[in-house]
């Protein structure tokens, strides 16, 4: 990549992240809300930087950024992004306890709880499967995660996008974008789909 090109990487990345957690800080929707609540909503934020950096990484996508070092830190990114979903939820239960619960037995009013747990276990499912790689085996392994991700990332995306909360709706749209984006580059450069090959006659 181009000394230009690594530039408008870092820059149109560091105004999109830096954007997003700006205009969500400066909501006046946050001026009544508990400090756990206010904590609880920018995790779930994080959560969606960490979906758009995961596929960057992974791909080679990051400028100057050796493919093993990439790797490593795309398994870092893979446990924050379970920690912040993990405090997102904690901190809604401590808000408000019963909609935790309505939203985890799938009996929630609000549309939007729906596809957020249903990210939230494809989540812990494809943390589960990187954990089992190597019992799974690699081709196994590579569709099951992309499985597993393409779930977390739609259901993500529509879980941000149908809330009115703090996250501006420019910079939710943005950011949104980027990861389905990232998401489908990831998947048109996939090669590994083959579980194994066929066997001839």
């Amino acid at each position: 990549m181009s000394l230009t090109g690594k530039i408008v990487f870092w820059s149109a990345l560091c105004a999109v992240l830096m954007g997003t957690f700006y205009e969500a800080a400066t909501s006046s929707l946050l001026a009544w809300r508990q400090p756990v609540y206010i904590v609880a909503g920018f995790a779930g934020i994080a959560a969606m930087v960490f979906l758009l950096c995961q596929p960057l990484l992974i791909k080679g996508y990051v400028p100057d950024l050796p493919n093993a070092q990439a790797r490593k830190i795309h398994r870092w990114f893979g446990g924050g992004l379970v920690v912040a979903i993990v405090l997102h939820v904690a901190g809604l239960w401590v808000t408000s306890p019963p909609d935790v619960v309505d939203a985890l037995l799938f009996r929630s009013p609000t549309p939007f709880s729906v596809w957020g747990v249903l990210a939230m276990w494809a989540v812990f499912a494809a943390a589960c499967v990187a954990v089992l790689r190597r019992r799974i085996g690699p081709r196994l392994w590579r569709v099951l995660h992309m499985i597993l991700v393409t779930i977390v990332v739609g259901g993500s995306v529509v879980h941000a996008m149908r809330i009115e909360g703090s996250m501006g709706m420019t910079s939710k749209v943005i950011l949104c974008g980027l990861v389905l984006g990232a998401l489908i580059k990831t998947l048109v450069d996939f090669r590994g789909w083959r579980v194994m090959p066929r066997r001839r006659p």
